[in-house]
């Protein structure tokens, strides 16, 4: 009898399949990078020592890569980040080895890091392990500016609540051997 398969597993081929026959115009990879610089940038301004650390390794190229998305990115006067000029040769590539974006949203959802492939430079990937752990979005203080405090504070407080169910839902579903995901695995006394 064959293993049943995860409830994914076509999901997983459909993403593949469209990932490699649809590739967006360059002008929007060039659009959707820099968008993610400028919020990277606003989430970096929040933490100086984030941009004390930067500021260190100023004109050094990273390379981030994951299947068929890849973005280069260097570190500015200001201790900030810049999309690395075509041509550039990165000191550090890192490479999300795991393919599918399920996988990696469980892991997140799990509060884990995903699998990264490290090639270059130790001391800059130790940088950049820094960064990972110790940066955060304040979404909360962003969404004060807008809306005022109290209200932002709710809305925090309801997100939260539902991403703490969300963790424990993902957390407690273990594929068992042979078989589908299964509940809340009951341990013994």
């Amino acid at each position: 009898m064959a293993t049943p398969s995860s409830p994914f597993s076509f999901l997983d081929d459909l993403f593949n399949r469209i990932g490699e026959r649809l590739q967006p115009p360059a002008w929007a990879v060039h659009e959707i990078q820099h968008r993610a610089v400028l919020f990277l940038n606003h989430v970096l301004q929040q933490e100086p020592e984030a941009q004390q650390r930067l500021l260190r390794q100023q004109g050094r190229v990273v390379r981030f890569q994951w299947r068929f998305v890849t973005m280069e990115l260097v570190a500015t006067p200001a201790g900030l980040l810049d999309l690395a000029p075509a041509g550039s040769v990165p000191e550090l590539t890192l490479t999300v080895t795991d393919e599918s974006p399920f996988e990696l949203a469980r892991n997140t959802l799990r509060g884990g890091k995903p699998s990264v492939q490290i090639i270059g430079d130790v001391q800059l990937a130790a940088e950049v392990n820094w960064l990972v752990d110790h940066v955060r979005w304040d979404v909360e203080d962003d969404l004060a500016r807008l809306i005022g405090d109290v209200p932002a504070h709710t809305v925090a407080n309801g997100a939260r609540r539902a991403v703490g169910a969300l963790r424990q839902f993902v957390g407690d579903r273990k594929p068992q051997a042979g078989g589908p995901a299964a509940g809340p695995a009951s341990t013994p006394e």
